[in-house]
Order: C-alpha cells, then structure tokens, then sequence
C-alpha cells in the first residue's frame, strides 16, 4: 500500500474543507474553534440519529403493519 499517496490524499481533502468552508482565511485559534464547534455539531447529530432514528422507525413498522392487518408475533 502507497503510504505517501494515502497522505496525499487525505491532505488534498484538508485543503479542499478548509477552502470550501473557508477557514483558510481564519487564523489558528479561530480555525480551531470553528473546527471544535463543527466537530461537536455533527457528533450531536449523529448521537441524536443513533438514538432515536431506530425507535421512530419501529413506531412506524407498528403504525404500519397494524394498518395493513399485519398480524405480527
């Protein structure tokens, strides 16, 4: 496995986030603040995803299927 090109890679798509989302322009402390709130958001969603996505779409199988006439175990 090319080792070098991996790290390549991966810093090509550093560079493409910070441009896109423009923290390029940002200074370090700034940048890193943008980055914890960013990091802290998309940990919340994904934690709140986790949680109650499983739970809604069980009600919805049960709304379903008694809808239906689904006579379930």
């Amino acid at each position: 496995m090319d080792f070098k090109g991996v790290k390549d890679y991966f810093s090509w798509l550093y560079y493409q986030y910070q441009i896109i989302s423009c923290c390029a322009v940002l200074e370090p402390w700034e940048q890193s603040m943008f980055n914890t709130i960013l990091l802290t958001i998309f940990a919340m969603v994904v934690y709140t995803a986790y949680v109650f996505i499983p739970i809604h779409i069980r009600l919805a199988w049960e709304f379903f299927s008694k809808i239906c006439g689904y006579q379930g175990l």
